[in-house]
């Protein structure tokens, strides 16, 4: 697939970002403004003229020629202007979220008009009910609608992508990822995660309706490890299964690709180096799980912290993150890393921005419908990421 794919005359932007005015998007459009390919025809979108204005004023500063950038009204809540937008890009971006409630009409639009999509949620539920509602529809449209760009899941997805890539070939692999971070969390993304616990029942479902639509790989077997304890030990302490969004994106990953073999598992886990900080943290999830479950305690989670608000600068320059993989098959064993600064936001909007960057200029191959970083970009947004300083390595092999 080439950067052409789409007819130049009817799209006059390469990629519209849309909800730059929040906290993680005015970080994204930070980014495109210092490190966009040249001639990217890029554009900000929101319900807000004056607040867009105000992004632009900041990115102006960061590089002169943002003093042009196009201003698009669009609202989640307005139809057409959601649809003006997806008509006007290649590749479209949102941060807009919480994505359960602001982000379907974007997704809807992009599907119909077969302009590419590209987010950060981590929020199950609603990855599944888009799968169902369009994947169809972008698949003949030709839109490539790509969840979960940010933190979630782009360093598990091509980490364990990157790991299967030092195994032999057809053969069975197992891989098992950890996770390690120092982070804060935004007003969005605590919304997002209380969304999540909010409707346990509403995950279970859509779950059980993409499952009975989804086609499996023809001759392979792909599955999420259910192993309570790792088979590998390389946490150097203490590890908990982390059941998010990411271990799911990594499979759909493997039923896509013929490259992780006739058996494919994949294991995902938090490390912590003592035990009393695993225990909080299986603790505390679960008190949060009750407590989001329940309308009156819900409402005093949200007032935590309002959606726009983060982490500062220098809280942000502090935080780190790494995530080692131990994969095995064919008599091989490989112990991979990607890691890299601030994951919530800093390497979030990195990572959100290169893949949209990726889908518009890149040679790719030729996908469509709901797809996965690794299924849609794969090497090229390793090379990517690891350019913008993002670790990718090799630590061991036997």
């Amino acid at each position: 697939m080439t950067a052409d794919r789409k007819p130049g005359p009817d799209r006059p932007y390469d990629l519209v970002l849309f909800g730059a005015t929040g906290f993680t998007g005015a970080l994204t459009a930070e980014y495109l403004a210092r490190h966009a390919d040249p001639g990217t025809r890029w554009a900000l979108a929101g319900r807000n003229e004056a607040k867009l204005a105000s992004v632009r004023e900041r990115l102006a500063e960061l590089d002169p020629a943002c003093a042009d950038l196009p201003l698009l009204h669009a609202d989640s809540g307005d139809a057409a202007s959601i649809e003006a937008v997806a008509n006007s890009a290649r590749v479209v971006i949102t941060t807009v979220g919480p994505y359960a409630k602001y982000g379907e009409p974007l997704v809807a639009a992009c599907a119909r008009a077969g302009t590419d999509y590209v987010d950060l949620t981590g929020e199950p539920t609603f990855v599944d009910r888009m799968y169902v509602k369009y994947h169809r529809e972008a698949e003949r449209s030709g839109a490539r609608i790509v969840h979960a760009c940010g933190f979630d899941s782009v360093p598990h997805d091509l980490g364990a992508y990157f790991t299967v890539k030092q195994l032999p070939e057809g053969v069975p692999l197992h891989v098992e990822g950890f996770v390690r971070a120092r982070a804060d969390a935004s007003g969005g993304t605590l919304h997002s995660a209380i969304g999540v616990f909010a409707d346990p029942a509403g995950l279970v479902r859509a779950e059980r309706e993409r499952r009975a639509m989804e086609e499996r790989p023809a001759g392979r077997r792909v599955r999420v490890s259910r192993r309570p304890a790792p088979k590998a030990r390389l946490a150097g302490g203490w590890t908990l299964p982390l059941p998010t969004l990411d271990p799911q994106v990594v499979v759909r990953s493997a039923a896509a690709l013929d490259r992780y073999g006739p058996d494919f598992s994949y294991g995902h886990y938090v490390a912590v180096k003592r035990l009393p900080v695993a225990a909080g943290m299986a603790a505390g999830a679960g008190v949060v799980a009750v407590l989001a479950a329940l309308r009156p305690t819900r409402g005093l989670l949200l007032r935590l912290r309002a959606p726009g608000e983060g982490p500062s600068a220098e809280q942000r320059a502090r935080n780190w993150f790494s995530v080692k993989f131990a994969g095995e098959g064919g008599g091989r064993r490989v112990v991979t890393e990607v890691a890299g600064g601030d994951p919530g936001y800093g390497e979030t909007a990195k990572m959100l921005a290169e893949s949209a960057l990726c889908l518009a200029h890149d040679d790719l191959p030729e996908t469509a419908g709901q797809v996965t970083t690794a299924a849609a970009m794969g090497d090229a947004l390793i090379e990517r990421l690891t350019r913008a300083g993002i670790a990718f390595r090799v630590l061991r092999t036997d």
